[in-house]
Order: structure tokens, then sequence, then C-alpha cells
């Protein structure tokens, strides 16, 4: 892990021999890079998100092969974080972390009298076949352009820790949108989930990992009927907020309970721990000039 870290990093330093002058070094400069990607995994994901069916995931196909060819012909780097070895495991592990994160925020909110939830007699095939095709398209576009771009770009220029810092801010207020959104939100969104999810894929250095993760926690927010962001989407219960929003999050969703907050420090701590001993984090960048 430290040595492909050290290779890229190595890569991205060297001098830029190839055409296009001027403007041909500024996007292939790691900030340049990290914005056409961005631009072209985001319009993929503008154009498919809420399509029917099966569209999202083939949004989300489409936009690991926009992925791939930025890394691969405009930052001319390896791109070992999307690598098909191993990615079945690498998406079980972080999808069993996810997955294990909301079920015990959910309960321990229960035990405090925070939700009580009814069966919402929808069809049950239907409904999670449309959560699951959502939340697969929502999880891979977020982590490539967050994860695999931005916090890629940013640790290049000025560390991991930065880059982890500015991302996750970045992902909170790119939640500001949302319906009922509000500082408090952001804040929890960014800590909970812009810098686990930046831990996570420090640690990892996978984004089938990050993107399991984020898929997991996503997909049973939905289902249990809980917001997700904001949105309500049809899941498989209902649930019923009792008691002060600061334990249930509101109508915003879980993501504004505090439990969550605090429960992600538990998770996020170890893995900045496993990432440092791994070698998987990057100081910041020295200037050449």
């Amino acid at each position: 892990m430290s040595t492909t870290s050290t290779t890229q990093h190595d890569a991205d330093s060297g001098p830029d021999t190839g055409p296009g002058g001027r403007f041909g070094r500024i996007v292939r400069s790691p900030l340049g890079w990290m914005l056409t990607g961005m631009v072209g995994v985001g319009l993929v994901s503008g154009l498919t998100a809420t399509g029917p069916g099966p569209v999202p995931v083939l949004g989300a196909a489409a936009a690991v092969g926009v992925y791939w060819a930025v890394m691969r012909r405009v930052a001319r780097r390896p791109t070992p974080e999307i690598a098909r070895q191993g990615a079945g495991r690498e998406v079980l592990l972080g999808s069993g972390i996810g997955l294990g994160f909301i079920l015990v925020s959910v309960l321990l909110i229960s035990a405090f009298g925070g939700y009580s939830f009814s069966w919402a007699g929808g069809a049950f095939v239907p409904v999670v076949w449309s959560a699951v095709m959502v939340q697969i398209g929502t999880a891979v576009t977020e982590e490539l352009m967050f994860r695999g771009l931005a916090l890629q770009a940013l640790e290049r220029r000025w560390g991991s820790r930065a880059a982890i810092a500015i991302t996750g801010l970045f992902f909170g207020m790119a939640h500001l949108v949302a319906p009922g959104a509000n500082v408090w939100s952001a804040l929890a969104i960014a800590l909970e989930a812009g810098v686990m999810l930046g831990a996570a894929f420090l640690w990892r250095r996978n984004i089938w990992f990050v993107a399991g993760l984020h898929f997991a926690w996503n997909t049973a927010e939905q289902l249990l009927g809980i917001p997700v962001s904001g949105h309500t989407p049809e899941g498989l219960f209902t649930v019923d907020a009792h008691g002060s929003a600061l334990l249930t999050g509101g109508t915003f969703g879980l993501e504004t309970s505090i439990v969550p907050v605090l429960g992600s420090l538990l998770i996020t701590v170890p893995m900045f721990v496993l990432a440092r001993r791994d070698g998987g984090l990057l100081p910041r960048r020295r200037s050449s000039h």
C-alpha cells in the first residue's frame, strides 16, 4: 500500500513533456484532473441517478468508465483503487461495516424511545429492487467524486490529513441543498460521513470498500423508512420519531442524530490508525519550485 502511494505521488510530481502546453499542464495537474473527472462523473450521475429500473446502476458503470479514462489518460496514473480483483471482498467488508453502523445506531435510538417502526405495506421485491438500484448509483458516483478524485488529488497537494478535512467539509456542504438541511446537518454529515468515508478510503485505498459502506448505510436507512439526508423515499417500514431531534435526527433523518455522530468516531479513529500503520497517509507535498 505504501509503495503504491509513493509511486503515484512521484508520478504526479514528475515533469510534463506531453502536448498541450500550459493548458495541458494545468489539466494534468492534480486539481486539473480532479475537476475534469468530477465534471464527467457528475454529468453521468445527473443524467442517470433518478432513472427507472437499472438505469442508476448502468450510470454507475459508465461513471467508473469515465473515472478510469480521466485517471489513465489525463492524470496518467494507475487505478488500483477500482481493480476488479478483490472487489467483491471489499464490497462485502464495507457493506458489513456500514450495515452494522446503521443498525447499532437505530437500535440505540429505539432503546431510548426515539424510534418506533411499522410495516409500510408495500410490495417487498419492488421496494427492495428500487432501493438497491438507486443506492448503488448514488454510492458509486459519490465515492468516485469525493474519495476517488477529490481526496486523492488534494492529498497530493496538501497531504492526506488536509485532504480528509477539505473533502469532509465539502461533503457536508454538498448536502445543504437537501430538504431541512442546516448548519448542524452539514457539520454532522461532514464528520460522520465525509471524514469516516475518507478514513475508510485511506485505510483500504479501495473505492469498492467505501462504496459498499456508503451503499449499505443509505439502503438500510431507506428500507427502514428513515429519511436519507432529508429525503424520504419508499421503504419497507415507516418510522415515527419521538422526543428530541438531537436524538432522532428529526425530519432530516438519522444523520443529524448525535448517536451516529459519536458512533462514527469509534469507527473513524481505528481506520486512521490502520491507514497510518499501513503507510496509507501521504505527507504534505513539498514544492519543487
